[in-house]
């Protein structure tokens, strides 16, 4: 159905459009969903993983994260649980990277 609710037939092959205004449509959404690829792929590009987080001893909530693939609202779930060892400095949540290795431990188990 075109824009008006008339049935559209192709005259050729390669015609996709019933007028000028769909195919501006159709080329404004193509743009538009080009733009949200980029910005997705932009995303997954700062997520990725950051190797001076394997030499540290304490990691904040986010590097957490990253190190186990796992959102924010999972890690403090756990520490809320009491699953996953965590404290406080300041206004900021350290877990120590023995903790993290302990919670592996026992979902193994």
């Amino acid at each position: 159905m075109s824009a008006r609710g008339n049935r559209f037939t192709a005259k050729t092959t390669v015609t996709q459009f019933c007028s000028d205004t769909c195919a501006k449509r159709a080329y404004k959404q193509r743009k538009r969903n080009e733009k949200i690829e980029v910005a997705i792929k932009e995303e997954t590009e700062k997520a990725l993983y950051n190797p001076d987080i394997a030499q540290k001893e304490f990691l904040t909530v986010e590097e957490t994260c990253q190190l186990i693939n796992a959102s924010r609202w999972t890690i403090y779930r756990l520490i809320k649980k009491g699953e996953l060892k965590a404290g406080k400095l300041g206004r900021s949540t350290r877990i120590p990277r023995a903790a993290i290795n302990e919670l592996f431990k026992l979902t193994e188990a």
